[in-house]
């Protein structure tokens, strides 16, 4: 079994994987696979271990004629072209989602760092700038009592607004099925027409997932909508916000600041973006904690496992496959 891990994985996991066949590991950790390589490796592997970053196209999996399992570290594999894996007979595995807590840590972060100016605060004293601890110089936004609207809550958006009420804010949300007055109640959550927690809200956070519908959800009307105070916060899926507009109206004033772990391209930025004080950003860091990338890269070798041994599968993502293998497709 030859098995091709497209980055190194903390804990056990490459030791468990190499208990199983012949593993090859990419070992640089500090970018993401080149495409060509990946090709490279696809072609005589077995088994691919990727990851988020890894774009498994259709010239990925034609290039893959071996291909008998993916295991992604994905919760949702939209890096993954399975309508053709599944064509092709190809089971995909996925994880559970154990990314939301440590993913709200990051979006409350973010949200801090670029109301309190904390990137910029950094970045001057090191440069031997120190204004003095009353200085005006770079007073920020306020955070405890304001408004957050978040846009889609699901796992991490209810982990955020679990992490606003501790800082005496309002939740406002906008979701197409709204929670029940129950959940509301429990939350202590609000829900709003998206164009009015557009207008209501100090801090906005993206918590939406990605697909055509949210394609530049938030674009120049919407950026119009917000007050020149308010802040952006997106750690869900670059191409939900139209990156250029986001840079012009930064430059502009009309919004107060952004912060950002995700882009349209990644992992390009706009270039527009990389020159502004007025924006953070991280390169796609939401659940990059030791813990759960160790218990990633426990639950790929658990698939993996479970398929090299003839097991049902624990996370098959498209469990459709199995039907076309059973009719001979």
């Amino acid at each position: 079994m030859r098995i091709f891990v497209t980055q190194p994985l903390l804990g056990s996991a490459i030791q468990r994987l190499r208990a199983l066949g012949d593993v090859t590991v990419f070992p640089d950790a500090s970018r993401i696979l080149p495409h060509d390589v990946l090709l490279n490796e696809t072609a005589t592997a077995d088994v691919l271990c990727c990851l988020l970053q890894d774009r498994i196209d259709r010239e990925v999996l034609d290039a893959g004629r071996s291909l008998r399992l993916i295991a992604t570290g994905v919760v949702v594999p939209g890096n993954i072209d399975m309508a053709y894996a599944t064509e092709r007979g190809i089971p995909v595995t996925s994880i559970p989602n154990i990314v939301a807590e440590t993913t709200a840590d990051l979006q409350f972060g973010l949200l801090m760092a670029i109301a309190r100016r904390i990137v910029e605060g950094d970045k001057a004293l090191r440069a031997g700038v120190f204004p003095g601890s009353q200085s005006i110089h770079f007073a920020g936004g306020d955070v405890g009592g304001r408004t957050l609207g978040s846009i889609g809550l699901g796992a991490i958006g209810r982990a955020v607004a679990r992490r606003a009420r501790g800082f005496g804010m309002k939740v406002l949300y906008t979701q197409r099925r709204p929670l029940s007055p129950a959940e509301e109640q429990e939350l202590g959550v609000t829900h709003s027409p998206l164009d009015d927690l557009l207008r209501e809200s100090d801090f906005i956070t993206l918590n939406a997932s990605y697909h055509p519908g949210t394609h530049h959800l938030i674009g120049p009307r919407e950026l119009g909508l917000m007050k020149p105070t308010a802040y952006l916060i997106n750690t869900a899926r670059g191409p939900i916000v139209d990156e250029a507009a986001l840079a012009e109206a930064l430059a502009g004033g009309r919004i107060a600041g952004a912060a950002l772990d995700v882009y349209e391209r990644e992992p390009e930025v706009h270039p527009a973006l990389l020159g502004l004080s007025n924006v953070v950003l991280t390169p796609h860091l939401g659940s990059a904690t030791r813990s759960v990338r160790e218990r990633i890269a426990s639950i790929i070798a658990d698939n993996v496992e479970a398929f090299v041994q003839g097991r049902r599968l624990p996370n098959l993502y498209n469990p459709e496959v199995l039907g076309a293998a059973a009719n001979g497709e």
